[in-house]
């Protein structure tokens, strides 16, 4: 299984990010959970058992790459700082409020 955690700084809250986050992990059979910051980042936790499909959809939340979802123009990915994690294992996508 492949994890990993990402923050996602930019204008990312408030301008429907983390539906387009959950559109493309759905779409690629991602697992994990999405939620806002205190600081105004956006974290990911992404689960694969498919490397390049957690490859393709790190690309995807960076800008680098389409999704069928579509990417407000009001948001605006500036930075994702991305790195391996470990937590226990999702069934599903979803935003944690």
């Amino acid at each position: 299984m492949f994890k990993v955690k990402m923050i996602v700084s930019g204008r990312v809250q408030g301008v429907g990010f983390r539906y387009f986050v959950i559109i493309s992990a759905r779409e690629l059979g991602i697992l994990g959970r999405v939620w806002n910051n205190d600081d105004g980042t956006v974290e990911i936790l992404a689960q694969t058992e498919d490397e390049k499909k957690l490859e393709e959809f790190t690309a995807i939340v960076r800008g680098e790459k389409s999704s069928k979802g579509r990417l407000s123009p009001f948001a605006k990915v500036t930075d994702v700082k991305s790195s391996p994690a470990n937590f226990p294992d999702f069934t599903d996508f979803n935003i944690k409020y």
